[in-house]
Protein backbone atom coordinates (compact mmCIF):
# COMPACT_ATOMS: atom_id res chain seq x y z
CA UNK A 1 0.00 0.00 0.00
CA UNK A 2 1.45 2.93 -1.25
CA UNK A 3 1.97 6.34 1.16
CA UNK A 4 -0.70 8.23 -0.45
CA UNK A 5 -3.62 5.51 -0.47
CA UNK A 6 -2.67 5.40 3.31
CA UNK A 7 -3.29 9.05 3.95
CA UNK A 8 -6.48 8.94 2.34
CA UNK A 9 -8.25 6.67 4.74
CA UNK A 10 -10.21 7.34 7.81
CA UNK A 11 -8.67 6.52 11.41
CA UNK A 12 -11.08 3.39 12.09
CA UNK A 13 -9.85 2.19 8.90
CA UNK A 14 -6.59 2.84 9.24
CA UNK A 15 -5.92 1.15 12.48
CA UNK A 16 -8.15 -2.08 11.17
CA UNK A 17 -5.93 -2.41 8.44
CA UNK A 18 -2.76 -2.31 11.22
CA UNK A 19 -4.51 -4.80 12.45
CA UNK A 20 -4.58 -6.68 9.44
CA UNK A 21 -1.09 -6.42 8.93
CA UNK A 22 0.22 -7.14 12.44
CA UNK A 23 -2.04 -10.26 12.13
CA UNK A 24 -0.58 -11.26 8.26
CA UNK A 25 3.08 -10.89 10.39
CA UNK A 26 2.36 -13.21 13.21
CA UNK A 27 0.64 -15.32 11.21
CA UNK A 28 4.04 -15.61 9.29
CA UNK A 29 6.36 -15.59 11.99
CA UNK A 30 4.49 -18.60 13.80
CA UNK A 31 4.54 -20.52 10.28
CA UNK A 32 8.26 -19.96 9.58
CA UNK A 33 9.19 -20.96 13.57
CA UNK A 34 7.06 -24.39 13.49
CA UNK A 35 9.25 -25.29 10.76
CA UNK A 36 6.67 -24.62 8.14
CA UNK A 37 8.19 -23.04 4.47
CA UNK A 38 6.88 -19.30 3.70
CA UNK A 39 6.40 -18.89 0.02
CA UNK A 40 7.90 -15.15 -0.08
CA UNK A 41 9.95 -14.87 3.01
CA UNK A 42 10.69 -11.40 1.74
CA UNK A 43 7.27 -10.27 2.78
CA UNK A 44 7.67 -10.34 6.13
CA UNK A 45 10.20 -7.82 5.74
CA UNK A 46 8.02 -5.56 3.30
CA UNK A 47 4.98 -6.16 5.84
CA UNK A 48 7.21 -4.60 9.05
CA UNK A 49 7.72 -1.74 6.64
CA UNK A 50 4.52 -1.30 5.63
CA UNK A 51 2.98 -1.35 9.37
CA UNK A 52 5.91 1.32 10.25
CA UNK A 53 4.84 3.52 7.75
CA UNK A 54 1.54 3.15 8.61
CA UNK A 55 1.93 3.71 12.20
CA UNK A 56 3.90 6.96 11.15
CA UNK A 57 1.31 8.43 9.59
CA UNK A 58 -1.09 7.56 12.44
CA UNK A 59 1.25 9.50 14.67
CA UNK A 60 1.26 12.12 12.16
CA UNK A 61 -3.21 12.76 11.65
CA UNK A 62 -3.45 12.32 15.83
CA UNK A 63 -0.47 15.11 15.95
CA UNK A 64 -2.86 17.49 13.91
CA UNK A 65 -6.00 16.40 15.76
CA UNK A 66 -4.66 17.89 18.71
Amino acid sequence: MKTNEIRELGADELAAKIREARKELADLKLKLASGGDVEKPGRMRLMRHEIARMLTIQAEKAKEAK
